[in-house]
């Protein structure tokens, strides 16, 4: 039987499991690096998909919750070429399956969902070590040592804990968002906002695009994706805003104003977030009294599934934890079973992203988009 269940990370993944294990009468610490909640901006919308991440939350007794916060009408989406015209469209007519909500309030909703001593703030993980027996101590940064009987890694891209289970750490995928926010955009700037529409937009090219997102209060939430070399990204000076706005919008010289004023016209400096993966094929031997969700397991380029990946992980994990504490089973036979359906499906949705960067960015970028959006049926 276990007595100590540790969760690194409070990210979607480790409160979903939380949140579930709490459901089913188990206690469990989540430590987390951040000081607070609100220590930093938790990113813009996610679209939840009926199929994994609704299933989660529904697992997570959350469904009703989730469906307070849905920010209405940003399904809607559409694709553009360079020269600003709109190739497709698809307006929110209310029949999607996969709403959109803020990223901070979705995990708010489910950090509230947790009795207020579950979550350690504060506990930067600097080294975990086999004690033994499955057991596993966990020294933070400030000092504290914790040990646990079942350690679960939900620590995103760069997990302490995954070298518990696995030698394989993150390489650069080729591709790096640069990332851009134009707020009140309906006002300041409306070429713009006509250009994004009322939800997505996508203005794609062999090895580039631009991209953006219409989030509340008219806040225009933007990407310029670029497959580039990592020593292109680290030439940027990007603590200059002026001079790195300047080399972004080279690469998209002879786009529409309304397109490139996504990066030229940012109101804040622009970030750049190189993109990390792990291999498709990432898995480990099951090692005693270990295991992992979310990035953590199955990092890869954003492709709409991450999320939503991170909150099943959570949830999946959670009810094969309580099935085995509530029968006296063995639980690492439970974790055996987890990480089997949890190897195909991360294979599977990671050579679906790889299959979603061809089209967004392949030789036949953007039409290739168009075709797969026509033949959604989702």
């Amino acid at each position: 039987m276990l007595k100590s269940i540790a969760i690194i990370g409070a990210g979607l993944g480790g409160l979903t499991l939380a949140r579930v294990l709490h459901v089913h009468g188990i206690a469990t610490t989540l430590y987390e690096a951040e000081p607070s909640p609100t220590a930093r901006a938790q990113g813009g919308l996610l679209d939840i998909h009926e199929h994994n991440g609704q299933l989660a939350l529904k697992a997570a007794g959350l469904l009703e919750a989730f469906q307070k916060i849905i920010y209405t009408g940003a399904q809607a989406y559409r694709v553009l070429d360079k020269d600003g015209c709109v190739l497709f469209e698809k307006p929110d007519d209310g029949t999607g399956t996969r709403p959109e909500v803020q990223r901070g309030a979705l995990r708010q909703m489910l950090i509230d969902s947790l009795p207020a001593d579950t979550i350690k703030w504060g506990h930067k993980v600097t080294s975990v070590t086999s004690i033994g027996e499955a057991r596993h101590a966990i020294t933070f940064a400030n000092g504290y040592v914790a040990s646990t009987d079942l350690l679960i890694g939900a620590d995103g891209a760069w997990s302490k804990v995954r070298g518990r289970v696995s030698k394989e750490t993150p390489v650069y995928s080729g591709l790096t968002y640069i990332e851009a926010y134009l707020p009140d955009a309906d006002r300041r700037h409306p070429a713009s906002a006509e250009a994004v529409g009322a939800g997505g937009m996508f203005a794609t090219a062999p090895g580039k695009g631009l991209m953006a997102h219409r989030e509340p209060d008219a806040l225009l939430h933007a990407y310029a994706a670029l497959i580039k070399p990592k020593a292109w990204v680290d030439g940027i000076d990007f603590a200059d805003p002026p001079a790195s706005k300047t080399a972004v919008a080279a690469e998209f010289s002879g786009w529409a104003p309304a397109l490139t004023g996504l990066v030229t016209d940012g109101e804040n400096a622009l970030v750049p977030r190189p993109l990390y993966t792990l291999s498709p094929d990432h898995r480990w031997a099951r090692t005693p009294g270990v295991t992992l969700v979310g990035d953590a397991a199955h990092l890869m380029i954003p492709s709409g599934e991450g999320a939503n990946l991170a909150l099943l992980d959570g949830a999946e994990l959670g009810q094969a934890i309580a099935a085995a504490h509530a029968d006296g089973s063995d639980i690492e036979a439970a974790l055996s079973r987890y990480e089997a359906v949890l190897f195909a499906r991360s294979k599977h949705a990671a050579e679906e992203a790889e299959t979603l960067r061809a089209t967004l960015h392949g030789d036949n970028a953007p039409q290739s988009l168009v075709d797969m959006f026509i033949g959604d049926k989702g």
